[in-house]
């Protein structure tokens, strides 16, 4: 798989694993976003979006966007495939995350939640 590929099947492997555990949709219906992700060395990005519970993603950059995640498709993939925590690569300054705090935290734990 190449490196585009492979973020664009962790980004579907976690909306699909969202919307397969209904605690977590549950607890997501009222979490509304857009989240733009930019896969810095491949120039490419992709959406995600939250919406009533439910969670999609498409290739492309969004219209408008409430999040925006970028670092490598490597990183990126990692973090969507449950692979590491978002908090390591961005302590680390390889993952730059821009939107309101609230919803950096809401990614967080959704990421924890599903994944742990």
């Amino acid at each position: 798989m190449t490196p585009a590929e492979e973020l664009q099947d962790s980004l579907e492997s976690f909306a699909r694993s969202c919307n397969e555990n209904t605690s977590l949709m549950g607890m997501i219906k009222d979490w509304n976003r857009t989240m733009h992700i930019h896969a810095t060395d491949l120039g490419t990005d992709a959406t995600l979006v939250t919406r009533d519970g439910v969670v999609t993603s498409a290739s492309g950059a969004p219209a408008s966007a409430d999040l925006a995640l970028q670092s490598t498709a490597e990183i990126l993939a990692q973090i969507f495939y449950g692979e590491v925590s978002p908090n390591d690569p961005y302590n680390e300054g390889t993952l730059r995350i821009q939107g309101p705090e609230g919803d950096i935290v809401r990614l967080d734990f959704v990421i924890a939640m599903l994944w742990d």
